[in-house]
């Protein structure tokens, strides 16, 4: 690659990463300390939802289209992938959703208030299959019992995965908060296509691929101790 080339590649770089910067869409917690206040970032109050591992956002996209009066946030941990879902919800003028770029574990536990979620949305979540790695896996007890705290009493968690060792985890660490979740119906989200139930990059090449899905939706019916 010749260095003009390079330079003006790295300029584009630079100018995109600006332009996220300054994108109603992107959330930056850089001056924040403590609980957030998500009625403030949105500027009304209504329900929330949040999805972890939001990717290219086409999930958030199509959702938020389809319910305007809900506020939606996503957490991304992958730098290219956060920069092309903000760009392209910023595109759609979309203000019913908000990114932020960080590891959720952290961001629920330090940033998200107690009993201020409506859903929370996991779909694919990297299984992290080789055993040395299960512990970067995002489901485990202690992340269980910060969705717990924060999701209102009637609020749900949904969850999707092609993984059948991860999805046999997740059932366990569900039944182990049984007194607090019940099991409810998997709808379909609203920018699922037919015979889709999600309608996320990931869902769409695994039944390319003619992979089994495994889902989970549960509702709280109590409040956390």
């Amino acid at each position: 690659m010749q260095e003009t080339e390079y330079r003006s590649q790295e300029q584009e770089i630079k100018n995109l990463e600006l332009k996220i910067k300054n994108s109603a869409v992107a959330l930056q917690l850089e001056d924040s300390s403590g609980k957030i206040d998500l009625a403030e970032i949105f500027g009304r109050s209504s329900p929330v939802h949040i999805e972890i591992g939001s990717g290219k956002g086409t999930f958030l996209l199509n959702q938020a289209r389809a319910w305007p009066d809900v506020n939606f946030l996503g957490i991304e941990w992958a730098g290219k992938y956060y920069r092309y879902a903000v760009d392209r919800i910023g595109r759609w003028g979309l203000s019913n959703v908000r990114l932020i770029h960080t590891d959720a574990a952290a961001f629920l536990a330090d940033f998200v208030p107690d009993n201020c979620v409506d859903c929370f949305h996991i779909y694919f979540p990297d299984p992290w299959p080789k055993r040395r790695h299960h512990k970067r896996r995002f489901f485990n007890s202690a992340n269980i019992e910060q969705l717990l705290r924060c999701l209102r009493v009637g609020g749900m968690i949904k969850i999707a995965t092609d993984h059948a060792e991860y999805f046999r985890l997740i059932s366990w660490l569900i039944e182990m908060n049984s007194s607090q979740l019940e099991p409810i119906e998997f709808v379909p989200s609203a920018g699922a296509d037919a015979g889709q139930l999600v309608g996320t990059n990931f869902e769409r090449k695994y039944l390319k691929e003619q992979r089994p899905i495994y889902t989970i939706a549960v509702k709280k019916t109590a409040f956390s101790v």
